[in-house]
């Protein structure tokens, strides 16, 4: 298996967790979404980014953009249908500095 490409990414999500008030924690899954989903989907949905203007900014392939978005669409889904948490981290990713693009 060839080595995943690095992804950059500009918004540096901390430590985030999000999950439904409605279970009780015992009894709550969860699903982990990497950073570099967490980053395609804010270009994409939040700023309103073509595909392959968010491929561009994170330096990969466009096909590449599109299978993470896919990953990143089911593992929402999955929580929002089956109450679950969402947890973010990991990924192949180096944060773009400021002033550079």
């Amino acid at each position: 298996m060839r080595p995943k490409k690095t992804r950059w990414i500009k918004c540096e999500p901390g430590e985030r967790c999000f999950r439904p008030q409605c279970k009780p924690l015992k009894q709550l899954d969860g699903v982990y979404m990497t950073i570099d989903e967490f980053e395609a989907i804010r270009l994409s949905h939040l700023e309103g980014l073509t595909q392959d203007q968010v491929s561009r900014k994170m330096k990969v392939h466009r096909s590449t953009i599109s299978r993470i978005l896919e990953s990143a669409h089911k593992k929402i889904a999955d929580a929002l249908v089956n109450i679950k948490a969402i947890k973010i981290e990991g990924g192949c990713c180096k944060i773009i500095q400021k002033g550079n693009r």
